[in-house]
Parts: structure tokens; C-alpha cells; sequence
């Protein structure tokens, strides 16, 4: 089942002129060490940053609070498996509001995708809460 949905747009150009005005003051505040090595390595830095403020922005949309009620942007993080396919991790209060929603027997996937063309980048989050196969740890009684 599907408890909670967001999206965000984000706008490149902007991005570039946050990053130009406060440097690192603002790539430390927003984005985790492993975001910033990602974009630091594209050739569009901007549109990666972009990329994954709109997923954070997403995220929070999708956990029905927005950036408010203690989530901060660390606690959303976003990074990729071998194929390139991003994924949303959160720790924090991100994962506990995240551990709040999930039914119980059930186990939250977080799905991410991230698109841009300049100077928009978009992202559009879906947190899945899927049953818990039976016999497994988590759906056993004591």
C-alpha cells in the first residue's frame, strides 16, 4: 500500500547561485559527505545538488510533514546502486516519523526518482509499505 507521496522542482539556476554566494557553508548544511562527493565529481554540479534537494524536499512531502517537526535535511540522504538507480535513505527523525507510518507487519520502501533539464530538476517520491512475508523475524511472536 502507499502511504505517503511527494514531489518537488527545484531550479538549477538557483541552486548554482546558493552554491556560488555560500559555498560550503551551504553544500555542509543541506547535503551529507556522500551527496557532495557524488556531485562534486558531475560535470553539472548544480544539477546534481538540484537533483537532490528535490528529492529531500520530496521526502518530507512524502512523510506528511514537510521540513518541519524536527526532520533536517541530513536525515534524508540521497544515494545510487551500481546501476545509477538512486535511493532514498533516512535516519533521524526522518526514519522515526518513517517507523511511525509503517503498519505493522509491514516493511517501508522508499522509491526515488530524480530527473532534470535545465534549468529544472525534478524529484518524485513513493513510500511503499509492503507485508512482511510470514515465518520472518519480524512477524513472529516471542
Amino acid at each position: 500500500m502507499i502511504i505517503g507521496i511527494g514531489t518537488d522542482l527545484a531550479n538549477i539556476d538557483r541552486i548554482q547561485g546558493t552554491l556560488d554566494r555560500f559555498g560550503d557553508r551551504f553544500r555542509n548544511r543541506i547535503f551529507t559527505e556522500t551527496e557532495q562527493r557524488k556531485s562534486e565529481r558531475r560535470l553539472d554540479a548544480a544539477g546534481t545538488y538540484a537533483k537532490r534537494w528535490a528529492a529531500k524536499e520530496a521526502c518530507s512531502k512524502a512523510l506528511g510533514t514537510g521540513l518541519r517537526m524536527g526532520i533536517a535535511w541530513k536525515d534524508m540522504s540521497v544515494t545510487n546502486l551500481k546501476t545509477g538507480q538512486p535511493v532514498m535513505e533516512v535516519t533521524g527523525w526522518a526514519k522515526e516519523r518513517l517507523e511511525s507510518l509503517t503498519p505493522a507487519g509491514h516493511e517501508a520502501i522508499i522509491h526515488v526518482t530524480l530527473t532534470d533539464d535545465h534549468p529544472w530538476a525534478q524529484a518524485m517520491v513513493l513510500i511503499e509499505a509492503r507485508p512482511v512475508p510470514s515465518g520472518t523475524p519480524e512477524t513472529q511472536s516471542p
